[in-house]
Order: structure tokens, then C-alpha cells, then sequence
């Protein structure tokens, strides 16, 4: 099974960060941390590690009402919360890949029906917000 959903849009680096964001408040995503990674590896490794990787952002998703059923199912859930997603893209590409997690990996975690619920819709939204993306790069 693989872990994440993708898609590949053909807009400007700041445009797909921004539409990122869009596409996931749309599906009532918010974003709760934002990790510069390329910012983060200059100032702890230097620029030759930042070009390696690229642009590369984790958003820290969150859908407060799906958040909140599975932590009442199961408490334990919040270890794999916020939802991370990742908008990267390599130093030379014409791409930018947006990646969030599979929901679906929760469900392979536990026997609780209500998390198998939440990861379904949870799975729906993230793949709409992902299609919205790709549909606006058109």
C-alpha cells in the first residue's frame, strides 16, 4: 500500500503553496504548522543541503471535527495528527508534487470502527483538495 496521495501541478512554487492552502481550507483543513524545511536545512546545514532538497514545505493539516472523532475513539490517534502535507519541489524542476499522508494508514493501526469513519472522509477531502489542485493548474 502507499502512503500518500500526490499530485503534480505545472504552476509557480508560491501559487501552488497558495492554492495548497486554498484547496485544503475548501475541504475544511486548517493549518495548524508550517515547517520550512529548505529554510531550515540553510540555516542548520548550509545552502548546498537546501539546494539538495529543494522547496520544500510540511503543512500540518488539521479537520477539527474529524480530529476530534478519532481522538474520542481512540486517544492514541493524536500521535498521527496534524496531517502532513507536503509541497516540495526540486531546484531545476518545471513541478511542484503535493503529497499528503494516506489516511488510510491510520486504519491499519487500529480495530476502531469510528477511526475506519474519519480516515474515509478524511481520505474523500484530502482527495478533492488534490484534484482541485491539479484541475486549477489547467
Amino acid at each position: 500500500m502507499t502512503y500518500t496521495l500526490a499530485a503534480t501541478v505545472a504552476l509557480p512554487w508560491t501559487d501552488v503553496v497558495e492554492k495548497t492552502r486554498d484547496a485544503l481550507a475548501e475541504q475544511g483543513f486548517g493549518i495548524l504548522t508550517e515547517i520550512d524545511v529548505r529554510a531550515t536545512f540553510e540555516k542548520k546545514l548550509g545552502a548546498e543541503a537546501a539546494d539538495a532538497v529543494g522547496d520544500y514545505v510540511i503543512l500540518g493539516a488539521c479537520n477539527p471535527a474529524l480530529a476530534s472523532r478519532a481522538l474520542a475513539a481512540e486517544p492514541q490517534m493524536g500521535a498521527l495528527l496534524p496531517c502532513n502535507v507536503v509541497v516540495r519541489r526540486a531546484k531545476d524542476a518545471d513541478t511542484t508534487t503535493v503529497e499528503a499522508i494516506d489516511p488510510q494508514t491510520m486504519v491499519q493501526l487500529s480495530d476502531a470502527p469510528t477511526v475506519k469513519e474519519v480516515a474515509d472522509d478524511a481520505g474523500t477531502r484530502l482527495r478533492q483538495a488534490l484534484a482541485d489542485l491539479s484541475e486549477a493548474a489547467n
